[in-house]
């Protein structure tokens, strides 16, 4: 399938529309990740209607210091890769197109959540990453806009923008795609060297690891609950060899695991990473609510998100999994 490739919202919007548009926003220097993006998109239009995939580089949510100039830009293989993911078109319209009129004076405020980790980290970051989602919201008109969950915090952030501001389109996520090493795709990806994309794996691994100790967790104080603490269930325990097994399930049952055990976890992978050559320096590591990205505590049941950013290098990179909690901590 080849990919029309459109410069202008008028040449977009003079297609011809017949089915669902599904539109797949990016910065362009498309891989295996952006693709399984499309190829989302293409199951939900389906054969009538029309995938759009957004190549540009928005200047809004670089900071001073950020890598705008150097971020790549492949635009030749970004049409190529779309077009044999499934996307009818790409539209990469130029600074001028996107801002007509130089940088806009009224823009999205990301609020308070956009002020917590990566806004925290990078300043100004979510304003300029919600007002041009929003101008390519309107400019594109799509039935649904589909965003991956690597990037979690911006996720949430659209879909708080859609449903507060009252935008006709539904937002879809994407599960993360990895290398088989576990390192999340990514455009920077490319930036690092052998070595220091060895030391980029803790991120992943952090994450594991957390995830790892929470499922440990979860699946001792289950064990342990599955025979009532009575002289019976000594004796039953005993009678098929697991006494040491059981001591240690209820010593683990009854010791503090939860968020507090899954960031120790995860932290340990971190602070060993710290010491490697090139080191890995961290910038945050997050157990969060995603309805608001703030810490969960020990009490907390529902949904969260372990999230980790740090530099390699010169290079920073990103990464999260999804974690659940439940009345008894039961882990997914």
């Amino acid at each position: 399938m080849t990919a029309t490739l459109l410069r202008t919202a008028a040449d977009l919007h003079a297609r011809a529309r017949t089915g669902r548009r599904a539109v797949v926003m990016t910065m362009g220097a498309l891989h295996e990740g952006h693709a399984t993006l499309i190829r989302t998109a293409r199951k939900i239009a389906g054969p009538e209607g029309e995938v759009v995939v957004t190549v540009f580089v928005n200047p809004l949510q670089f900071g001073a210091g950020e890598d705008l100039d150097r971020y790549p830009r492949t635009l030749d293989a970004d049409v190529e890769l779309a077009g044999r993911s499934g996307a009818d078109a790409v539209f990469a319209p130029s600074v001028d197109e996107v801002y007509p009129g130089g940088e806009p004076q009224v823009r999205i405020s990301a609020g308070t959540m956009g002020e917590r980790l990566e806004g925290a980290a990078r300043p100004g970051h979510f304003d300029g990453m919600l007002t041009v989602v929003a101008k390519l919201l309107h400019l594109t008109r799509p039935d649904v806009a589909l965003y991956g969950h690597k990037d979690a915090q911006q996720l949430a952030l659209i879909r708080r923008m859609v449903r507060d501001l009252n935008f006709g389109v539904e937002i879809v996520g994407v599960p993360t795609v990895r290398e088989e090493d576990g390192l999340a795709l990514s455009s920077r990806n490319r930036y690092l060297s052998s070595a220091e994309r060895r030391t980029a794996l803790a991120l992943s691994q952090a994450l594991f690891a957390g995830r790892d100790r929470h499922a440990a967790q979860e699946a001792l104080r289950a064990r342990a609950r599955e025979v009532p603490a009575t002289r019976a269930r000594a004796e039953a325990l005993s009678a098929i060899g697991e006494s040491r097994a059981a001591a240690d399930a209820h010593a683990v049952a009854t010791t503090a695991g939860g968020p507090a055990a899954v960031r120790a976890a995860a932290r340990l992978v971190l602070d060993e990473a710290a010491r490697l050559d090139p080191p890995l320096r961290l910038d945050y590591l997050a157990l969060v609510d995603p309805s608001d990205f703030t810490e969960i505590g020990d009490g907390f049941t529902g949904e969260a998100v372990l999230a980790v950013a740090a530099r390699v290098g010169a290079t920073r990179l990103i990464d999260n999994i999804p974690l659940t909690f439940g009345p008894f901590g039961d882990a997914s």
